[in-house]
């Protein structure tokens, strides 16, 4: 089971060119960014290479981020603070999908033995909210908070089918339309044959497949939360590519989508009669 690294480059010019990046907010993100499911541990060698920044001017920032929390010393390095976890604690919006939709996931998850995700749409990105699946699922390269690039996965395709066609396109140029990351040879990395396969998702009821596009053996199928307008959320199984039987998933996953938008927006409608 291999994923492409998605390591962060450093701020680049309109002219292509790298650049250190000036301002301090700058470079405290490249250095958060810098931490992954893969290497939740970093030496400062490590935030060099992986930030492009001077080694001096990195170290000096370290001690600054430890004393404010938002990094913290490790064993073999540094790791994030407390103060990440904190601030996450307080996206509301976030929580009450969990809240709503996680419990039908991790039952999804038991029930069928496989890997659980959910997850929201970020500009062209997912985040995961929560996952589930125990062994299985902890040996995928996916994590509470972590992101992936939407194109690549299950989740990103059935939330980005979901957009108007024109603010879908907007999101993946985003990255650059002919610069789209490819994690695996199956990756769908040109603009043309992904907006093609959003077309087909849509005529799916949102149901979208990722066929080892993000991880080499693993195939995933999801299934908009649907509200209102656009998905907030989607949720998606995973599983050994020779050990899923797509169709029958599908079906399986779309049913859990439609209760667990059930669960979700009866909650808001309340929230919005009290207010």
């Amino acid at each position: 089971m291999t994923v492409a690294a998605l390591a962060p480059t450093p701020t680049r010019s309109a002219t292509g060119a790298d650049r250190i990046p000036v301002s301090m907010i700058e470079r405290m993100t490249l250095i958060l960014d810098a931490f992954d499911a893969s290497t939740p541990t970093l030496t400062l060698l490590g935030l060099v290479e992986r930030t492009g920044l001077p080694r001096s001017t990195v170290h000096r920032i370290l001690d600054q981020m430890i004393r404010l929390r938002w990094l913290a010393h490790a064993s073999g390095g540094y790791r994030l603070g407390l103060r990440a976890l904190e601030l996450g604690g307080l996206t509301a919006d976030h929580n009450e999908i969990r809240d709503a939709v996680g419990p039908l996931l991790h039952e999804l998850s038991q029930r069928t033995g496989m890997a659980g995700h959910l997850a929201v749409l970020d500009g062209r990105d997912v985040v995961y909210l929560d996952k589930a699946g125990g062994r299985f699922a902890a040996a995928l390269p996916t994590r509470l908070g972590g992101r992936m690039p939407a194109h690549s996965t299950a989740l990103g395709k059935a939330m980005l089918a979901c957009l108007e066609p024109a603010i879908a396109e907007a999101a993946l140029q985003g990255r650059g339309a002919h610069t789209l990351p490819r994690l695996t040879p199956r990756t769908l990395c040109d603009a043309p044959t992904l907006h093609r396969e959003l077309e087909r998702i849509r005529l799916r009821q949102g149901v979208a497949v990722d066929r080892e596009e993000c991880v080499t053996g693993i195939v995933c199928v999801a299934a908009p939360v649907r509200g209102r307008g656009a998905a907030p959320a989607a949720l998606s199984l995973s599983g050994p590519a020779d050990a899923v039987h797509v169709e029958r998933l599908a079906r399986v996953v779309l049913e859990v989508a439609h209760e667990a938008g059930h669960a979700l927006y009866p909650r808001r409608a309340r929230r919005t009669l009290r207010s």
